[in-house]
């Protein structure tokens, strides 16, 4: 019989977090899967370990960034639902069972996002999906939170691609990851995208798995990922926001570029956050934008609905953050 799923583990230069990970695969209690690597071009003795492990593999001979291998990966796979899962992860036993049992919920589910929690940090969450704001701010619901906080369902704007299940299908209506980000923001994408043609996308807290965070590009901030993450940004507003709900958004996206300016120059990245701003205006028209339909207008309003509402979201969220955090530097 046909498993129901395809596990599919993007990997550059991850050999490290290779074993954990699979040892965590071989622990679900839920067994209906296939597993898939795709190996994008790594040079740390990867290649060696997957080949000495006999794991099925697609080995490809360059970098082609987190978007291009997930989508090797899908359009390998022949199995209902596809689990994009980062390498740097470790899940608990019923992981896979629960995100199956959460996407066979409803047709018209395109993702569940899992619980992500710290994997050195084990009582905070790290990721419960990902939320978009009217400001043009993508943020991880939950982070740094108590893992206690987030223990029901919820509808989530986009799934975080790093443990999550998707309807494989869905793909060929919406269009696959955008090879063009390459990296980070593609999730919130797909995502947007899924929601424009009327799917939705949930967080199952029962489907808990473990995250390093940072594996492959290794910090937090750093002048890569801040320069593609705002590169980015400039192609998931272009191609997802019809004209007229990008100039209805232009005073709060502009607002919320300018503040996002002034927090990386404060870091040392302001120059690389410009360069990708211009960088993704220079380039924009080369994304395939979403094309306007009328029939897709209700889904437009309450997608705007949504970004207000992550944006009350975001500064109730940042704010309790904060407020723990003072309370435990009192403490110490």
């Amino acid at each position: 019989m046909e498993p129901k799923v395809t596990i599919i583990i993007p990997n550059y230069n991850g050999l490290s977090f290779m074993e954990p990970c699979m040892a965590a695969l071989k622990r679900q209690n839920f067994r209906d899967f296939d597993l898939l690597v795709v190996d994008n071009g790594s040079t740390d003795g990867s290649v060696q370990w997957l080949k000495a492990h006999e794991i099925p593999t697609i080995f490809l001979k360059e970098n082609t960034g987190f978007s291009g291998a997930v989508n090797t990966g899908i359009k390998a796979a022949s199995t209902p639902y596809v689990i994009l899962l980062n390498n740097d992860t470790e899940a608990e036993p019923d992981y896979v069972g629960e995100l199956v049992k959460a996407i066979e919920a409803s047709p018209d589910i395109f993702s569940v996002s899992s619980r992500m929690i710290q994997m050195h940090s084990r009582e905070l969450m790290d990721d419960g999906g990902d939320m978009y704001t009217v400001l043009g701010w993508a943020y991880q619901r939950g982070v740094g939170q108590p893992t206690t906080l987030y223990d029901r369902p919820f509808r989530v704007f986009a799934a975080c691609a790093g443990a999550a299940i998707y309807r494989r299908e869905v793909f060929e209506e919406i269009g696959y990851f955008d090879e063009m980000h390459f990296a980070y923001l593609e999730d919130i994408d797909v995502g947007y995208r899924a929601r424009i043609y009327g799917y939705r996308n949930v967080y199952c807290p029962k489907a808990k798995v473990y995250h390093v965070g940072s594996g492959t590009s290794g910090s937090k901030y750093n002048s890569f990922k801040v320069k593609l993450a705002a590169r980015n940004n400039v192609y998931l507003n272009y191609k997802n926001m019809p004209f007229l709900q990008l100039l209805i958004n232009l005073i709060p996206i502009g607002l919320g570029t300018f503040l996002k300016y002034q927090f990386f120059k404060k870091r040392g990245f302001g120059d690389d956050y410009k360069e990708g701003l211009r960088e993704g205006f220079r380039t924009a028209r080369a994304c395939k934008k979403v094309p306007f339909s009328l029939s897709r207008l209700a889904n437009y309003i309450v997608i705007e609905g949504e970004l207000i509402a992550g944006t009350f979201l975001y500064v109730y969220e940042f704010s309790r953050r904060k407020l723990r955090t003072r309370r435990g530097s009192k403490r110490n």
